[in-house]
């Protein structure tokens, strides 16, 4: 195959691009409009935060990783907080697991409707993106209601949560979740009515069951192609037991189906607050359990983020941060779907088809450097890698 993509023509997309919202490169190998084959380059945005994690304390590590994305940030506070408290055999307050869930709920709506708004964007679509944006807002003023502020919440900690919802904000939060649900309905009827989306999306970037499988493909990505994982119910956790929900599944596995889930996923996330709210409104109860000291041990959390599982491991000896944190997001295995997906397709449909996984590169990034002789990991200090780095700058300069 090496031979045949050098009599291939290469067209680029990326690291900057307005496709994509951070710097990424893909090699698209085309037989003039067709695609035949797709590399990616990776590495733009390490940043070293599971080698951060290990220089902070335990409860510093929840603001850390909730800086990885900033549109899922409360994925990975929520999966961490999972991690430590199934290291501690802990348990958290039936009133903290209700306002987990609300405020993991409030960011699948907010993460859903901007790639909606993008997806939009990517096809000329430029009112789906406006009306998508512009309903969007609410949920941030939501957000700022309950966490005083509309990014970055810092509301999780381990054993519970840092904030509570105070009675007097509740009927604000409900009148928001009912003005919602009619511009939900307006704007789902608007995107999946539409016969252009639908032309244009239906029967693009296929992905079979068998492809969710050989990937292991998670979350909406997963549940377009009628595979119905999802962790709040397959292993639940905070009060997603209590709560009646639907798993929304489609069946095409194309991007239409995509939007599809997604679109239809916000309805079931309403209806998660709504019962949340009425479980805590006029009754008292602990946000948070004392946690003193992390004993010996290890743990592992997972949280259904709005791109599907995201997957926190960590392990303690006993003192007062972690010793290894392992993080793993669910743009991991989505992202190279793209292997079954955009091959034979048009290089016009590959940029939504790439969007369509909603990819998080921020979330992905990571760096390990295998010696094949030695067949062992090389490691390498900071000044080596300082050294390294001016090395390639000065090779590029070069070549420029």
């Amino acid at each position: 195959m090496a031979e045949d993509k050098k009599k291939k023509v290469i067209v680029p997309i990326g690291p900057y691009h307005p496709l994509l919202e951070e710097p990424e490169f893909f090699a698209l190998y085309c037989d003039g409009e067709k695609v035949v084959d797709v590399d990616w380059q990776a590495g733009y945005n390490h940043r070293a935060i599971e080698k951060l994690s290990e220089a902070k304390h335990w409860d510093q590590v929840t603001f850390l990783v909730e800086r990885i994305c900033g549109i899922c940030s409360t994925s990975h506070p929520f999966a961490y907080c999972n991690a430590v408290e199934d290291l501690l055999g802990a348990s958290v307050p039936e009133r903290a697991r209700y306002i987990r869930c609300i405020i993991g709920e409030l960011e699948r709506i907010h993460s859903h409707l901007l790639w909606v708004g993008l997806a939009g964007h990517f096809l000329g679509y430029n009112t789906v993106f406006m009306w998508a944006w512009k309903y969007r807002e609410p949920v941030l003023d939501m957000f700022e209601i309950i966490t005083g502020n509309r990014n970055h919440y810092a509301m999780f900690k381990i054993g519970g949560v840092r904030r509570n919802i105070e009675e007097e904000d509740m009927p604000a939060l409900r009148r928001v979740l009912k003005g919602l649900k009619v511009q939900l309905e307006m704007l789902t009827h608007a995107v999946l009515d539409d016969p252009v989306l639908g032309a244009r999306l239906k029967g693009v970037g296929v992905l079979t069951k068998e492809h969710i499988k050989n990937f292991g493909a998670v979350g909406p990505v997963a549940r377009a192609s009628g595979i119905g994982g999802d962790i709040r119910k397959d292993d639940p956790y905070a009060a997603y037991p209590m709560l009646d929900f639907k798993v929304i599944t489609a069946e095409h596995g194309d991007v239409f189906d995509k939007a599809v889930v997604r679109l239809l996923e916000m309805f079931e996330s309403i209806k998660i607050i709504e019962q949340s709210l009425d479980a805590i409104e006029g009754k008292g109860g602990d946000i948070q359990t004392e946690i003193r000291d992390i004993p010996p041990g290890e743990g592992i959390g997972r949280h259904e983020a709005p791109r599907g599982e995201c997957f926190h491991y960590i392990k303690s000896d006993g003192t007062n941060r972690p010793v290894r944190h392992k993080i793993r997001a669910p743009s991991y295995t989505n992202i190279p779907t793209f292997k079954a997906s955009c091959i034979g397709q048009m290089i016009p449909d590959v940029a939504i088809i790439l969007a369509g996984v909603d990819p998080c590169y921020c979330c992905t990034e990571r760096v390990a450097v295998y010696d094949a002789g030695n067949k062992k990991k090389q490691m390498y200090d900071f000044s080596r890698l300082v050294e390294m780095s001016r090395q390639k700058t000065e090779k590029i300069k070069k070549e420029i």
